[in-house]
């Protein structure tokens, strides 16, 4: 091709340009500017860095005009901020309005209880106090909300039973330093939460000490047979502060688990777990209840929640009243027990058509899985002789995965929980604590992070040195 046939880039048309980098991350965006001052110029097109901020810090217009910046200076504003929080933001963010959302609707006066985000300084301060590291997910959240204030209900959950209440506020940073364990077996632990009812607290383990795997969340449940103090067992609740907080939400916005007198219950609806004979339907959820359980000596408490519904399409006729139960029982070591006894927590509801009945009742296992079936038995309001009986699902009670400290399991190698353990948690070398596997996302060094800001931020400053 002759000379006078080449194509410069100041020639090439801009629309095709800005398409071809509107493909491009931040990174390479920046990068690009280095190139000319054509494409240093058409870099900093508006609608470039609107879909970044949108993807990365999710921005919207609204946020813009308020903040009277373009989206491309809007986006370094961040960024400068924001900057090594990157891989979490746009997750925790998400997830933080969405439970606000839901709230709003479902349970207003939790909203007030939000506390406004920490600062990057306040969090230094945390991390001098307490002489340990907090993970990049954990800041990263609460740089958005720093937990909520010290009230009732708690964010992080409720369970009532008769004479039992729990419910979980998510603390702020400074209340959780002020709880930071240096004792020995809960050594390096952060509470996540705190019930005013029951002391019972959410932990986070800051490094892997004691059996405990980095930045994992559990509740602590103290060996009653062991003759040292500090033995503790665990039962694991979350790898990370990332999914332990996701997973937490999801389960709340998308209804897994119900509202009841404007709290969240943590109530758990297996999939299937509903059985409809004739005009009535019957569902149940479980829960487990940690503050109840133990695992030495071996005591596992779950409480369940069943709902009996009469279609609203039945006839006045088919008006039914509740006489007995009955149960089978099994659990996971194979055994079976058959339980019956009259009404339902000693009620005999009526039904009759749209009409709902709702109870939750209790029960404890020498074993971490069991399930339970069995049906009620009615008669007709209208011919007590006639009896029939409605099925009740077979729904299954699984605690979470616990694990023993080091010393119990050294003793004791060939326990049901270091089984247990392994099989939930370790792929089959034999290494059953702390040791983290693959890449630890929320493990990742905030100077790598510090340092990706620092030379994006001394790139930005260079490519406009080079092209003014």
């Amino acid at each position: 091709m002759s000379a006078s046939a080449e194509l410069r880039m100041d020639q090439l048309a801009s629309d095709p340009l800005l398409h071809i980098l509107s493909f491009l991350g931040f990174r390479d965006l920046i990068h690009c500017s280095f190139v000319s001052r054509r494409l240093y110029d058409l870099s900093k097109h508006n609608p470039l860095w609107r879909s970044l901020c949108c993807k990365h810090w999710l921005l919207t217009e609204a946020d813009r005009l308020q903040s009277g910046a373009s989206w491309h200076c809007l986006f370094r504003r961040y960024y400068v901020d924001l900057g090594r929080y990157l891989q979490y933001y746009p997750v925790l963010k998400r997830a933080w309005e969405q439970l606000k959302v839901f709230l709003q609707q479902r349970c207003p006066r939790m909203i007030a209880s939000l506390k406004e985000g920490a600062t990057e300084v306040e969090l230094n301060d945390i991390e001098v106090q307490i002489g340990c590291r907090l993970p990049d997910d954990y800041r990263c959240s609460y740089r958005i909300h720093n937990g909520q204030k010290l009230v009732i209900p708690g964010l992080m959950g409720s369970m009532s039973l008769s004479n039992h209440y729990r419910s979980e506020v998510l603390l702020d940073v400074e209340t959780a330093a002020g709880g930071f364990q240096q004792r020995k077996g809960m050594r390096r632990c952060l509470p996540l939460t705190f019930c005013f009812h029951t002391g019972l607290s959410q932990y986070m383990a800051l490094e892997p000490a004691e059996g405990r795997r980095v930045y994992e969340s559990f509740y602590p449940c103290p060996d009653q047979t062991a003759q040292d103090p500090s033995a503790i067992d665990m039962f694991i609740t979350g790898s990370s502060f990332l999914q332990w907080f996701t997973a937490y939400v999801h389960n709340v916005v998308t209804g897994e688990y119900p509202i009841i007198r404007d709290q969240i219950f943590r109530y758990v609806h297996e999939d299937g777990c509903v059985e409809t004979t004739g005009d009535i339907t019957v569902s149940v959820s479980t829960s487990f209840l940690p503050e109840l359980s133990s695992v030495h000596p071996p005591h596992f408490f779950f409480t369940y929640r069943i709902r009996i519904e009469m279609s609203g399409a039945a006839s006045p006729e088919a008006s039914c009243q509740l006489d007995s139960r009955y149960w089978k029982i099994t659990t996971s070591d194979g055994n079976v027990e058959e339980v019956q006894g009259p009404g339902v927590v000693g009620e005999f509801p009526v039904m009759t058509p749209g009409k709902v009945h709702e109870y939750a009742s209790c029960t404890t296992f020498s074993t971490p899985t069991e399930y339970m079936e069995g049906h009620y038995t009615f008669h007709r309001l209208a011919n007590k002789e006639e009896v029939f009986h409605v099925a009740i699902p077979r729904f299954h009670m699984i605690c979470p995965p616990f694990r023993e400290p080091p010393v119990r399991t050294q003793n004791v190698a060939a326990s049901y929980a270091s089984r247990f353990d392994r099989d939930e948690f370790c792929d089959g070398d034999g290494d059953d604590f702390g040791e983290q596997r693959g890449i630890n996302m929320a493990g990742r060094g905030s100077s790598d992070l510090r340092e990706t800001s620092s030379s994006w931020k001394h790139d930005w400053q260079y490519a406009k040195r080079q092209n003014d």
